[in-house]
């Protein structure tokens, strides 16, 4: 995480070009956009040389450190100017109280949260800056120091030496205030933790608009860099296109709701390592038996072995010419990154229902219903697990077991068995306008995704939840990178694996 943290110019020499001042004092609560934040004693690491910017301009160098010092209330430091018009500049400015804000950059190594209170336990100095607007208005400057020649001066350079300007002269209402973390511009698109005092950019983005400025700070371009900084310390509440720390999470929240039947098994995270996971199956199991007085006892000896299960990639990407991101509006990579992730969804539940009707046994009845009949009890001598789900095609399905025939099935009079506006019959009720519903006491799945078994023939499914366990790495990641010939390449992709631990628990159903 890195924060830049305003405070006070303290003294200023414009013959010896150096800038003096405090640049953090321990244990003073700053409020920023990120809430309270506090340095607590020795937490800043200076051990590192570093540089005095303009305004956090790492393209606008005015000096280098040359002294600082680490006492009981804090750290003061002194920079030595270049003779150049810029610090010239800077030492005039912070003179007449037009630029006379210290900014501090550090990069945070530990931290904690007390009672909605950033604490900083240990951080290392990136950068001095000096700022126009600290993030408390009256950090001012309390003290300059600054030798002044005048032209139709004819005083010796001792003299001139000994000639001071006292700040009371310039800012005598200008008190010390506490510290307060200001912006950071940074080039990069990493998820570094950055506290801002308020907002300078419009934070309201889409994705696509993300991808957009993340393409654009690359290439150097500084309001990018800007959008890009700040939308990592977005919030849910304050931007509604962005979820930070973790963006990407919140895209694959938006794929998991249209994925029904990884939805209605098991779900779980991917080991951290590896590409197989292997788990524990017992194949002969213990045993007892009725046992006479003083005969042996029944013995029988057991077997555990490991089912091993591959992890998968699922990925796509797609290159954009330079001209189109660049002349087009951001919503084409909104759309783009949209279509990408609609796909990856798509097909992660046609995978996992694909395994499930391969490795499925099939259950038969005279009709759907009986067939359904069947499925449930074949699916509970299997795992001694009530089936809880009826996984059907939209339309197309086997035996004509679909969504669309269960909407239109009816009993001898005639009447719907599944779809009957006012509940009559005890079959199951499935609402018109709607996929949910219960058929023989299972829930409908209706999965728009499934694309049916190897063979194409999309067979109805009886399971329980438990049959399987569909498992998916943490993290799904959006790279945009430009590339040596000018364009631009969007890619997507995460790892899954589907573990079948009990294959004819699910039942395909079928009609005799």
């Amino acid at each position: 995480m890195k924060i830049n943290f305003p405070i006070v110019v303290t003294a200023a020499d414009s013959d010896k070009r150096t800038l003096t001042g405090r640049i953090v004092t321990w244990g003073e609560r700053g409020l920023t956009s990120a809430g309270a934040t506090i340095f607590e004693k020795d937490s800043i690491d200076f051990s590192k040389p570093v540089k005095l910017l303009l305004e956090h301009d790492r393209t606008k160098p005015l000096g280098k450190l040359t002294e600082i010092t680490n006492d009981e209330q804090g750290i003061t430091a002194s920079f030595k100017l270049a003779k150049t018009f810029a610090a010239d500049d800077a030492i005039e400015e912070a003179i007449f109280g037009i630029r006379d804000g210290f900014s501090v950059g550090v990069k945070i190594n530990e931290w904690k949260n007390e009672e909605g209170v950033l604490m900083i336990k240990s951080s290392s100095l990136q950068e001095v800056s000096l700022v126009t607007e600290p993030a408390i208005d009256s950090a001012r400057v309390s003290e300059i120091a600054a030798s002044e020649q005048t032209e139709d001066s004819e005083a010796t350079a001792e003299d001139t030496n000994n000639k001071e300007i006292k700040v009371s002269e310039i800012n005598s209402e200008a008190p010390i205030a506490p510290e307060a973390v200001e912006a950071a511009q940074t080039p990069t698109v990493t998820a570094n933790y950055v506290a801002y005092t308020k907002p300078r950019v419009d934070l309201n983005v889409t994705a696509g608009q993300y991808a957009a400025a993340q393409i654009r700070a690359i290439q150097g371009d500084s309001d990018a860099r800007d959008l890009v900084a700040a939308l990592q310390i977005a919030t849910v509440s304050e931007n509604t296109g962005m979820v930070p720390p973790n963006y990407l999470r919140d895209v694959i929240g938006i794929i998991d709701s249209s994925r029904p039947f990884i939805d209605s098994i098991e779900r779980a995270p991917l080991p951290a390592s590896g590409m197989k996971i292997f788990t524990p199956k017992l194949g002969t199991q213990a045993t007892v038996a009725l046992t006479a007085e003083g005969a042996e006892y029944s013995s029988t000896d057991t077997t555990v072995t490991f089912q091993e299960d591959t992890i998968v990639k699922f990925a796509g990407a797609g290159i954009i010419n330079q001209e189109l991101l660049d002349r087009s509006d951001p919503s084409f990579l909104d759309l783009y990154i949209r279509e990408l992730a609609g796909s990856y969804a798509q097909k992660t539940d046609d995978y996992a229902a694909k395994i499930a009707a391969d490795g499925a046994d099939s259950s038969t009845g005279s009709t759907i219903y009986k067939s359904i009949a069947d499925g449930i009890a074949d699916s509970y001598n299997v795992m001694r697990f009530t089936p809880n789900k009826l996984l059907v095609a939209p339309s197309g399905g086997y035996v004509n077991i679909d969504f669309a025939n269960l909407l239109g099935a009816v009993d001898g009079s005639n009447r719907p068995l599944f779809a009957a506006a006012a509940p009559q019959n005890a079959a199951g009720l499935v609402t018109q306008g709607s996929t949910n519903g219960t058929i023989a006491g299972l829930d409908l799945v209706v999965d728009p995704n499934y694309t049916g078994n190897t063979g194409g023939a999309k067979v109805a499914l009886v399971y329980p939840t438990q049959a399987m366990r569909f498992h998916e790495s943490g993290t799904f990641e959006i790279r945009a990178n430009v590339v040596a010939n000018g364009r631009v390449e969007i890619g997507l992709y995460g790892y899954v694996c589907v573990v079948n631990r009990y294959p004819t628990a699910f039942r395909k159903l079928d009609i005799a």
